[in-house]
């Protein structure tokens, strides 16, 4: 019981302030400005041909493609940089409780506000499409034409036939939910194993390398890199869907039957392996840690 009491506390402590912190309301301004643009796309060929939207069809396509999920990793990169929250008041708390409790604190801390920054985009994205949605849980005649045409292509929304023939909008948004919650983790103890070990501006480069990482591992931005076909790029399409941190978070670049890529359940157990990992290395350096250098910046 004392275990859970410390751990609400130490996450306690790192919400505090947490709502009236500048850069946390300028990440949150960002990504109304990432939805609005994001959605607008839909919104125009749902306005065109007076067709409905299905209400979380816009959250399913702001999340859809990895150049979104890259904007969104930036936007959760601004928003850990703070990890974990450093003050004259943590070796106290250290010194009263567990390192381990502590670290655990952290991760339910990233988790709260990964949830709480994925239910909000959610809710923005409805709201601005609201005129053409419904709360159905079956794909919308806008989706259908996204898909079966080459508009979704070439206006770069990601409503794709193998999506819809395998699931519903509901269950999409679960998983696309799940995939980006296990991304957000291990960025964010990516980047607390750094703070801790090296520093923050070592803490920001190695989140924007974990990103850069995925981005470039894209299998359109290496098509283009490396001047290839798409039908040249089968195999590597194959390997960066195993190997990319960035594609494992994208709902696409999934096995629906047509590819041999990785499931969303075998994506979810590599994320675990790498935030287990990351996580020992975490604790391992936190046991060594100088708490001389709490500065409380």
């Amino acid at each position: 019981m004392d275990s859970v009491k410390q751990t609400a506390a130490a996450v306690r402590w790192n919400f505090l302030g947490f709502f009236k912190n500048p850069r946390v309301i300028i990440t949150f301004l960002f990504s109304f400005i990432l939805c609005f643009f994001l959605s607008d796309r839909a919104m125009m060929v749902a306005d065109y041909y007076d067709s409905p939207m299905q209400a979380w069809e816009p959250f399913i396509w702001t999340f859809g493609d990895a150049t979104a999920i890259l904007l969104c990793s930036l936007l959760l990169i601004l928003l850990f940089l703070d990890l974990p929250k450093l003050s004259p008041f943590t070796p106290y708390m250290l010194l009263r409780m567990k390192k381990s409790r502590w670290l655990l604190a952290q991760f339910f801390y990233i988790f709260l506000v990964t949830f709480l920054y994925l239910i909000y985009v959610l809710l923005v994205t409805s709201l601005l499409c609201m005129q053409r949605t419904y709360p159905g849980n079956i794909w919308s005649k806008t989706a259908a034409l996204l898909a079966y045409s080459k508009m979704g292509k070439d206006l770069s929304i990601p409503s794709t036939v193998k999506v819809m023939e395998s699931t519903t909008p509901f269950s999409c948004s679960m998983q696309i939910t799940l995939l980006l919650l296990c991304y957000a983790l291990t960025l964010s103890f990516l980047m607390l194993y750094f703070q801790l070990k090296l520093g923050k501006k070592a803490a920001i480069g190695a989140g924007l390398c974990y990103s850069l990482f995925g981005f470039l591992l894209n299998p359109e931005i290496l098509a283009k890199i490396l001047r290839k076909e798409e039908y040249e790029m089968f195999l590597v399409r194959r390997i960066t869907g195993w190997i990319s941190p960035l594609n494992h978070a994208t709902y696409g670049m999934h096995d629906f039957g047509y590819d041999v890529l990785p499931s969303i359940g075998q994506s979810c157990i590599i994320f675990l392996a790498l935030l287990a990992f990351l996580a020992g290395l975490s604790f391992h350096t936190l046991k060594k840690y100088n708490f001389s250098s709490f500065t409380g910046e």
